[in-house]
């Protein structure tokens, strides 16, 4: 499993860390990533994710999970995550369709 971020895509950086004397050493940054189960509105049903606990609040501030897929760009998205976004998109062109 990689530490990546299903949504944002944020990954493990690498750098410095430097001491008070200047020293500097390599050292890896790892993103806080936790597993989650957020709800579709539009498929109805819940769905698990590694996602970063600030993708967590950004999914939180744009009004859920239907709602941030549809705003994510695709490049950045995991394969499941995409293949969720083109799930989505394709249950609300139906309600659309029916509703018209």
């Amino acid at each position: 499993m990689s530490r990546r971020c299903e949504l944002t895509g944020k990954a493990v950086q690498s750098g410095n860390k430097v001491s008070h004397s200047n020293r500097k050493t390599r050292t890896r940054f790892l993103p806080n990533l936790v597993q989650v189960t957020l709800i579709s509105d539009a498929l109805e049903r819940a769905v698990r994710l590694r996602i970063s606990a600030a993708a967590l609040r950004s999914v939180e501030h744009r009004g859920g999970l239907d709602a941030f897929l549809t705003k994510a760009r695709e490049a950045e998205l995991s394969d499941g995550a995409a293949a969720l976004k083109r799930e989505i998109e394709k249950k609300r062109a139906e309600a659309e369709a029916k509703a018209a």
